[in-house]
Protein backbone atom coordinates (compact mmCIF):
# COMPACT_ATOMS: atom_id res chain seq x y z
CA UNK A 1 0.00 0.00 0.00
CA UNK A 2 1.41 3.43 -0.95
CA UNK A 3 1.56 6.47 1.32
CA UNK A 4 -1.24 8.07 -0.69
CA UNK A 5 -3.42 4.97 -0.18
CA UNK A 6 -2.85 5.22 3.57
CA UNK A 7 -3.81 8.87 3.39
CA UNK A 8 -7.05 7.98 1.64
CA UNK A 9 -7.84 5.38 4.32
CA UNK A 10 -7.43 7.95 7.07
CA UNK A 11 -9.41 10.82 5.58
CA UNK A 12 -12.52 10.05 7.56
CA UNK A 13 -10.75 11.05 10.77
CA UNK A 14 -9.59 14.60 10.07
CA UNK A 15 -8.03 16.97 12.58
CA UNK A 16 -6.88 20.55 12.36
CA UNK A 17 -3.34 21.80 13.03
CA UNK A 18 -2.92 23.76 16.26
CA UNK A 19 -0.63 26.27 14.54
CA UNK A 20 -1.93 26.97 11.04
CA UNK A 21 0.71 28.97 9.17
CA UNK A 22 0.13 27.61 5.69
CA UNK A 23 -1.38 30.66 4.03
CA UNK A 24 1.83 32.66 3.61
CA UNK A 25 3.68 29.94 1.76
CA UNK A 26 0.65 29.02 -0.37
CA UNK A 27 0.58 32.67 -1.46
CA UNK A 28 4.30 32.47 -2.24
CA UNK A 29 3.79 29.35 -4.33
CA UNK A 30 1.05 31.02 -6.39
CA UNK A 31 3.16 34.14 -6.85
CA UNK A 32 6.02 32.00 -8.08
CA UNK A 33 3.87 30.37 -10.76
CA UNK A 34 2.45 33.74 -11.85
CA UNK A 35 5.84 35.40 -12.11
CA UNK A 36 7.36 32.42 -13.88
CA UNK A 37 10.39 32.58 -11.61
CA UNK A 38 11.11 31.06 -8.22
CA UNK A 39 14.16 33.14 -7.37
CA UNK A 40 12.40 35.71 -5.16
CA UNK A 41 10.39 33.07 -3.35
CA UNK A 42 13.37 30.75 -2.90
CA UNK A 43 15.37 33.53 -1.30
CA UNK A 44 12.67 34.12 1.32
CA UNK A 45 11.44 30.56 1.81
CA UNK A 46 12.15 28.40 4.82
CA UNK A 47 14.65 25.67 4.01
CA UNK A 48 14.69 22.23 5.59
CA UNK A 49 17.86 23.14 7.46
CA UNK A 50 16.27 26.29 8.89
CA UNK A 51 13.26 24.26 10.07
CA UNK A 52 15.55 21.71 11.71
CA UNK A 53 17.54 24.44 13.47
CA UNK A 54 14.36 25.98 14.87
CA UNK A 55 12.91 22.73 16.23
CA UNK A 56 16.40 21.81 17.51
CA UNK A 57 15.74 24.29 20.32
CA UNK A 58 13.49 21.58 21.76
CA UNK A 59 16.27 18.99 22.20
CA UNK A 60 18.59 21.74 23.48
CA UNK A 61 15.99 22.20 26.22
CA UNK A 62 15.98 18.41 26.67
CA UNK A 63 19.77 18.42 27.14
CA UNK A 64 19.75 21.41 29.49
CA UNK A 65 17.26 19.55 31.70
CA UNK A 66 19.48 16.47 31.72
CA UNK A 67 22.65 18.42 32.47
CA UNK A 68 21.20 20.75 35.11
CA UNK A 69 21.51 18.39 38.08
CA UNK A 70 25.25 17.77 37.74
CA UNK A 71 26.76 21.25 38.34
CA UNK A 72 24.05 22.26 40.84
CA UNK A 73 24.04 19.25 43.18
CA UNK A 74 26.33 20.63 45.86
CA UNK A 75 24.96 24.19 46.07
CA UNK A 76 21.30 23.22 45.66
CA UNK A 77 21.52 20.49 48.31
CA UNK A 78 23.21 22.91 50.72
CA UNK A 79 20.78 25.80 50.16
CA UNK A 80 17.63 23.69 50.51
CA UNK A 81 19.11 21.17 52.96
CA UNK A 82 18.50 18.13 50.72
CA UNK A 83 19.81 14.67 51.49
CA UNK A 84 21.44 12.49 48.81
CA UNK A 85 18.20 10.53 48.44
CA UNK A 86 16.14 13.71 48.06
CA UNK A 87 18.48 15.06 45.40
CA UNK A 88 18.45 11.70 43.61
CA UNK A 89 14.66 11.91 43.57
CA UNK A 90 14.88 15.47 42.20
CA UNK A 91 17.21 14.31 39.42
CA UNK A 92 15.02 11.37 38.47
CA UNK A 93 11.67 13.21 38.57
CA UNK A 94 12.31 14.70 35.14
CA UNK A 95 12.17 11.12 33.85
CA UNK A 96 8.89 10.50 35.66
CA UNK A 97 7.42 13.62 34.05
CA UNK A 98 8.86 12.53 30.71
CA UNK A 99 7.09 9.17 31.01
CA UNK A 100 3.77 11.00 31.37
CA UNK A 101 4.68 13.25 28.47
CA UNK A 102 5.66 10.22 26.39
CA UNK A 103 2.27 8.61 26.97
CA UNK A 104 0.53 11.74 25.72
CA UNK A 105 3.04 12.70 23.01
CA UNK A 106 1.84 10.45 20.21
CA UNK A 107 -1.82 11.41 20.49
CA UNK A 108 -1.04 15.12 20.90
CA UNK A 109 1.20 15.07 17.82
CA UNK A 110 -1.47 13.17 15.85
CA UNK A 111 -4.41 15.37 16.83
CA UNK A 112 -2.97 18.87 16.63
CA UNK A 113 0.15 18.43 14.51
CA UNK A 114 3.86 18.36 15.15
CA UNK A 115 4.20 22.13 15.62
CA UNK A 116 1.26 22.33 17.99
CA UNK A 117 2.74 19.50 20.02
CA UNK A 118 6.01 21.42 20.42
CA UNK A 119 4.10 24.54 21.44
CA UNK A 120 2.31 22.58 24.18
CA UNK A 121 5.63 21.06 25.30
CA UNK A 122 7.30 24.48 25.62
CA UNK A 123 4.81 25.90 28.13
CA UNK A 124 5.31 23.43 31.04
CA UNK A 125 9.07 23.62 30.46
CA UNK A 126 9.05 27.37 31.04
CA UNK A 127 6.79 27.09 34.11
CA UNK A 128 8.93 24.26 35.49
CA UNK A 129 12.19 26.21 35.24
CA UNK A 130 10.63 29.23 36.95
CA UNK A 131 9.28 26.99 39.75
CA UNK A 132 12.79 25.64 40.36
CA UNK A 133 14.33 29.10 40.25
CA UNK A 134 11.97 30.45 42.94
CA UNK A 135 11.86 27.26 45.04
CA UNK A 136 12.18 27.68 48.81
CA UNK A 137 11.76 24.01 49.64
CA UNK A 138 11.68 20.66 47.87
CA UNK A 139 7.96 20.88 46.94
CA UNK A 140 8.43 23.59 44.29
CA UNK A 141 11.68 21.94 43.27
CA UNK A 142 9.96 18.61 42.60
CA UNK A 143 6.95 20.21 40.89
CA UNK A 144 9.22 22.16 38.54
CA UNK A 145 11.24 19.07 37.67
CA UNK A 146 8.07 17.11 36.88
CA UNK A 147 6.78 19.88 34.61
CA UNK A 148 10.11 20.07 32.80
CA UNK A 149 10.06 16.33 32.30
CA UNK A 150 6.54 16.38 30.89
CA UNK A 151 7.57 18.87 28.22
CA UNK A 152 10.77 16.98 27.46
CA UNK A 153 8.81 13.72 27.06
CA UNK A 154 6.73 15.33 24.30
CA UNK A 155 9.78 16.93 22.69
CA UNK A 156 11.74 13.66 22.63
CA UNK A 157 9.06 12.03 20.45
CA UNK A 158 7.94 14.95 18.31
CA UNK A 159 11.24 16.46 17.15
CA UNK A 160 12.78 13.32 15.57
CA UNK A 161 9.44 12.50 13.92
CA UNK A 162 9.10 16.04 12.50
CA UNK A 163 12.67 16.02 11.18
CA UNK A 164 12.25 12.59 9.56
CA UNK A 165 9.02 13.72 7.90
CA UNK A 166 10.42 16.94 6.41
CA UNK A 167 13.93 15.77 5.45
CA UNK A 168 14.75 14.59 1.92
CA UNK A 169 15.86 10.95 1.66
CA UNK A 170 19.54 11.70 1.11
CA UNK A 171 19.80 13.99 4.15
CA UNK A 172 17.48 12.23 6.59
CA UNK A 173 20.22 10.49 8.58
CA UNK A 174 22.36 13.58 9.06
CA UNK A 175 19.46 15.91 9.80
CA UNK A 176 17.89 13.30 12.09
CA UNK A 177 21.11 13.16 14.10
CA UNK A 178 20.85 16.92 14.72
CA UNK A 179 18.26 15.95 17.35
CA UNK A 180 20.85 14.19 19.54
CA UNK A 181 23.54 16.74 18.66
CA UNK A 182 21.25 19.43 20.06
CA UNK A 183 20.70 17.38 23.23
CA UNK A 184 24.47 17.23 23.77
CA UNK A 185 24.77 20.98 23.15
CA UNK A 186 22.10 21.54 25.81
CA UNK A 187 23.99 19.31 28.26
CA UNK A 188 27.26 21.12 27.60
CA UNK A 189 25.59 24.53 28.04
CA UNK A 190 24.22 23.45 31.42
CA UNK A 191 27.67 22.21 32.47
CA UNK A 192 29.45 25.33 31.20
CA UNK A 193 27.01 27.93 32.54
CA UNK A 194 26.92 26.01 35.82
CA UNK A 195 30.55 27.03 36.37
CA UNK A 196 29.57 30.71 36.55
CA UNK A 197 25.89 30.83 37.57
CA UNK A 198 24.06 29.96 40.76
CA UNK A 199 21.50 27.19 40.52
CA UNK A 200 18.65 29.73 40.56
CA UNK A 201 20.10 31.81 37.70
CA UNK A 202 20.86 28.61 35.77
CA UNK A 203 17.19 27.63 36.08
CA UNK A 204 16.11 31.01 34.66
CA UNK A 205 18.50 30.52 31.73
CA UNK A 206 16.82 27.15 31.17
CA UNK A 207 13.70 28.94 29.96
CA UNK A 208 15.49 30.53 26.98
CA UNK A 209 15.35 27.64 24.44
CA UNK A 210 11.57 27.35 24.73
CA UNK A 211 11.06 31.12 24.84
CA UNK A 212 12.83 31.29 21.47
CA UNK A 213 11.16 28.13 20.13
CA UNK A 214 7.60 29.43 20.60
CA UNK A 215 7.82 32.36 18.13
CA UNK A 216 10.02 30.29 15.81
CA UNK A 217 7.24 27.74 15.33
CA UNK A 218 5.12 30.36 13.57
CA UNK A 219 7.67 30.66 10.76
CA UNK A 220 8.09 27.01 9.74
CA UNK A 221 5.67 24.76 7.83
CA UNK A 222 3.80 21.85 9.39
CA UNK A 223 4.98 18.34 8.55
CA UNK A 224 3.75 17.61 5.00
CA UNK A 225 3.20 13.93 5.88
CA UNK A 226 0.92 14.85 8.77
CA UNK A 227 -1.02 17.30 6.58
CA UNK A 228 -1.46 14.62 3.91
CA UNK A 229 -2.60 12.09 6.50
CA UNK A 230 -5.21 14.59 7.69
CA UNK A 231 -6.43 15.03 4.10
CA UNK A 232 -5.29 18.66 3.88
CA UNK A 233 -3.81 18.24 0.42
CA UNK A 234 -3.47 21.92 -0.49
CA UNK A 235 -1.49 22.58 2.68
CA UNK A 236 0.46 19.36 2.11
CA UNK A 237 1.60 20.42 -1.37
CA UNK A 238 2.41 23.97 -0.28
CA UNK A 239 4.40 22.76 2.73
CA UNK A 240 6.39 20.25 0.68
CA UNK A 241 7.03 22.82 -2.03
CA UNK A 242 8.50 25.23 0.53
CA UNK A 243 10.70 22.50 2.01
CA UNK A 244 11.99 21.25 -1.36
CA UNK A 245 12.11 24.60 -3.21
CA UNK A 246 9.53 26.11 -5.56
CA UNK A 247 11.32 24.92 -8.68
CA UNK A 248 11.39 21.28 -7.52
CA UNK A 249 9.09 18.55 -8.84
CA UNK A 250 7.47 17.08 -5.71
CA UNK A 251 5.39 14.40 -7.41
CA UNK A 252 8.13 11.71 -6.80
CA UNK A 253 8.28 12.25 -3.39
CA UNK A 254 12.52 -2.23 16.12
CA UNK A 255 12.56 1.15 17.81
CA UNK A 256 11.50 0.14 21.40
CA UNK A 257 14.35 -2.30 21.96
CA UNK A 258 17.00 0.20 20.86
CA UNK A 259 15.59 3.02 22.98
CA UNK A 260 15.51 0.84 26.12
CA UNK A 261 19.07 -0.39 25.56
CA UNK A 262 20.20 3.19 24.94
CA UNK A 263 19.31 4.02 28.55
CA UNK A 264 20.19 0.74 30.29
CA UNK A 265 23.82 1.22 29.24
CA UNK A 266 23.93 3.81 32.03
CA UNK A 267 24.85 6.95 30.12
CA UNK A 268 22.21 9.10 31.83
CA UNK A 269 23.61 8.05 35.19
CA UNK A 270 26.92 9.53 34.04
CA UNK A 271 25.37 12.69 32.58
CA UNK A 272 23.10 13.46 35.55
CA UNK A 273 25.76 12.90 38.24
CA UNK A 274 29.10 13.34 36.45
CA UNK A 275 30.39 16.00 38.87
CA UNK A 276 29.81 13.70 41.84
CA UNK A 277 31.46 10.77 40.05
CA UNK A 278 34.55 12.84 39.25
CA UNK A 279 34.73 14.02 42.87
CA UNK A 280 34.55 10.45 44.13
CA UNK A 281 37.41 9.60 41.77
CA UNK A 282 39.59 12.20 43.51
CA UNK A 283 39.56 14.79 40.72
CA UNK A 284 39.75 18.27 42.26
CA UNK A 285 38.41 20.18 39.23
CA UNK A 286 35.29 18.07 38.90
CA UNK A 287 33.17 20.84 37.35
CA UNK A 288 35.79 21.52 34.68
CA UNK A 289 36.06 17.79 33.98
CA UNK A 290 32.29 17.67 33.60
CA UNK A 291 32.41 20.46 31.00
CA UNK A 292 35.05 18.40 29.21
CA UNK A 293 32.66 15.46 29.06
CA UNK A 294 29.97 17.75 27.61
CA UNK A 295 32.33 19.10 24.95
CA UNK A 296 33.47 15.60 23.97
CA UNK A 297 29.85 14.51 23.66
CA UNK A 298 29.03 17.41 21.33
CA UNK A 299 32.06 16.68 19.14
CA UNK A 300 31.38 12.93 18.92
CA UNK A 301 27.70 13.48 18.10
CA UNK A 302 28.67 15.98 15.39
CA UNK A 303 30.94 13.28 13.89
CA UNK A 304 28.01 10.85 13.98
CA UNK A 305 25.80 13.42 12.22
CA UNK A 306 28.35 13.54 9.40
CA UNK A 307 28.87 9.76 9.25
CA UNK A 308 25.34 8.38 9.54
CA UNK A 309 24.36 8.86 5.87
CA UNK A 310 27.77 7.63 4.72
CA UNK A 311 28.37 4.48 6.77
CA UNK A 312 24.78 3.49 7.62
CA UNK A 313 22.95 3.07 10.93
CA UNK A 314 23.84 -0.54 11.80
CA UNK A 315 27.62 -0.19 11.67
CA UNK A 316 27.57 2.93 13.89
CA UNK A 317 25.30 1.21 16.41
CA UNK A 318 27.58 -1.84 16.55
CA UNK A 319 30.78 0.23 16.84
CA UNK A 320 29.13 2.48 19.45
CA UNK A 321 27.92 -0.43 21.60
CA UNK A 322 31.24 -2.26 21.33
CA UNK A 323 33.17 0.89 22.26
CA UNK A 324 30.94 1.46 25.28
CA UNK A 325 31.48 -2.12 26.42
CA UNK A 326 35.26 -1.74 26.19
CA UNK A 327 35.13 1.63 27.96
CA UNK A 328 33.23 0.14 30.87
CA UNK A 329 36.13 -2.24 31.49
CA UNK A 330 38.66 0.58 31.92
CA UNK A 331 39.77 0.86 35.52
CA UNK A 332 40.39 4.62 35.67
CA UNK A 333 36.90 6.08 35.99
CA UNK A 334 37.81 9.53 34.69
CA UNK A 335 39.15 8.05 31.47
CA UNK A 336 36.21 5.66 31.34
CA UNK A 337 33.68 8.47 31.44
CA UNK A 338 35.20 10.40 28.53
CA UNK A 339 35.76 7.31 26.37
CA UNK A 340 32.27 6.01 27.07
CA UNK A 341 30.67 9.35 26.15
CA UNK A 342 32.50 9.33 22.79
CA UNK A 343 31.26 5.81 22.04
CA UNK A 344 27.69 6.59 23.12
CA UNK A 345 27.53 9.78 21.07
CA UNK A 346 28.76 8.09 17.88
CA UNK A 347 25.79 5.75 17.64
CA UNK A 348 23.65 4.81 20.63
CA UNK A 349 22.90 8.47 21.38
CA UNK A 350 21.46 9.75 18.09
CA UNK A 351 20.52 6.66 16.07
CA UNK A 352 17.80 4.94 18.19
CA UNK A 353 15.68 8.12 17.96
CA UNK A 354 16.37 8.32 14.22
CA UNK A 355 15.37 4.69 13.58
CA UNK A 356 12.25 5.06 15.72
CA UNK A 357 11.12 7.98 13.54
CA UNK A 358 11.91 6.03 10.35
CA UNK A 359 10.36 2.59 10.90
CA UNK A 360 6.95 3.45 12.38
CA UNK A 361 4.16 3.56 9.74
CA UNK A 362 1.80 6.57 9.75
CA UNK A 363 -1.22 4.62 11.02
CA UNK A 364 0.41 3.63 14.31
CA UNK A 365 3.15 6.27 14.65
CA UNK A 366 1.33 8.13 17.42
CA UNK A 367 0.61 5.12 19.65
CA UNK A 368 3.76 3.11 18.91
CA UNK A 369 5.94 6.21 19.20
CA UNK A 370 4.43 6.98 22.60
CA UNK A 371 5.14 3.43 23.79
CA UNK A 372 8.74 3.56 22.53
CA UNK A 373 9.34 6.97 24.12
CA UNK A 374 7.73 5.83 27.38
CA UNK A 375 10.00 2.76 27.45
CA UNK A 376 13.04 4.98 26.94
CA UNK A 377 12.11 7.38 29.72
CA UNK A 378 11.19 4.57 32.13
CA UNK A 379 14.64 3.07 31.56
CA UNK A 380 16.22 6.51 32.01
CA UNK A 381 14.34 6.98 35.30
CA UNK A 382 15.51 3.57 36.47
CA UNK A 383 19.13 4.49 35.75
CA UNK A 384 19.09 8.02 37.19
CA UNK A 385 17.24 6.93 40.33
CA UNK A 386 19.56 4.04 41.09
CA UNK A 387 22.91 5.38 39.83
CA UNK A 388 23.90 7.26 43.04
CA UNK A 389 22.93 4.27 45.20
CA UNK A 390 24.73 1.77 42.97
CA UNK A 391 27.85 3.93 42.82
CA UNK A 392 27.84 4.19 46.61
CA UNK A 393 27.60 0.40 46.77
CA UNK A 394 30.33 -0.38 44.24
CA UNK A 395 31.61 1.64 41.30
CA UNK A 396 33.18 -1.42 39.73
CA UNK A 397 30.05 -3.49 40.18
CA UNK A 398 27.89 -0.74 38.67
CA UNK A 399 30.06 -0.41 35.59
CA UNK A 400 30.16 -4.19 35.19
CA UNK A 401 26.35 -4.26 35.02
CA UNK A 402 26.40 -1.57 32.34
CA UNK A 403 29.03 -3.55 30.43
CA UNK A 404 26.70 -6.54 30.19
CA UNK A 405 24.00 -4.33 28.68
CA UNK A 406 26.41 -2.97 26.07
CA UNK A 407 27.51 -6.46 25.04
CA UNK A 408 23.87 -7.49 24.66
CA UNK A 409 23.25 -4.37 22.57
CA UNK A 410 25.95 -5.38 20.08
CA UNK A 411 24.17 -8.72 19.56
CA UNK A 412 20.73 -7.06 19.38
CA UNK A 413 21.81 -4.65 16.64
CA UNK A 414 23.65 -7.31 14.65
CA UNK A 415 20.66 -9.67 14.63
CA UNK A 416 17.52 -7.53 14.60
CA UNK A 417 18.17 -3.93 13.51
CA UNK A 418 17.76 -3.27 9.75
CA UNK A 419 19.84 -0.82 7.73
CA UNK A 420 17.72 2.17 6.64
CA UNK A 421 20.34 4.32 4.91
CA UNK A 422 19.33 5.48 1.43
CA UNK A 423 15.72 4.25 1.65
CA UNK A 424 12.52 6.27 1.58
CA UNK A 425 10.24 6.08 4.61
CA UNK A 426 7.75 4.09 2.52
CA UNK A 427 10.44 1.53 1.54
CA UNK A 428 11.53 1.15 5.14
CA UNK A 429 8.00 0.66 6.43
CA UNK A 430 7.13 -1.73 3.58
CA UNK A 431 10.08 -3.97 4.49
CA UNK A 432 8.47 -4.72 7.87
CA UNK A 433 5.25 -6.01 6.32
Amino acid sequence: MSFRDEVEDGRGDLRKPFLHTGSWYRMGSRQSSIMGSSQVIRDSSISVLACVLIVALGPIQFGFTSGYSSPTQSALSKDLDLTVSQFSLFGSLSNVGAMVGAIASGQIAEYIGRKGSLMIAAIPNIIGWLAISFARDFSFLYMGRLLEGFGVGIISFTVPVYIAEIAPQNLRGGLGSVNQLSVTIGIMLAYLLGLFCSWRVLAVLGTLPCLILIPGLFFIPESPRWLAKMGMMDDFEASLQVLRGFDTDITLEIGIGLLVLQQLAGTNGVIFYSTTIFESAGISSSNAATVGVGAIQVFATAVSTWLVDRTGRRILLIVSSFGMALSLLVVAIAFFLKCMIVSFSLGMGPIPWLIMSEILPPKIKGLAGSVATLANWFSSWLITMTAPLLLAWSSGGTFSLYTVVCVFTVAFVAIWVPETKGKTLEEIQHSFR
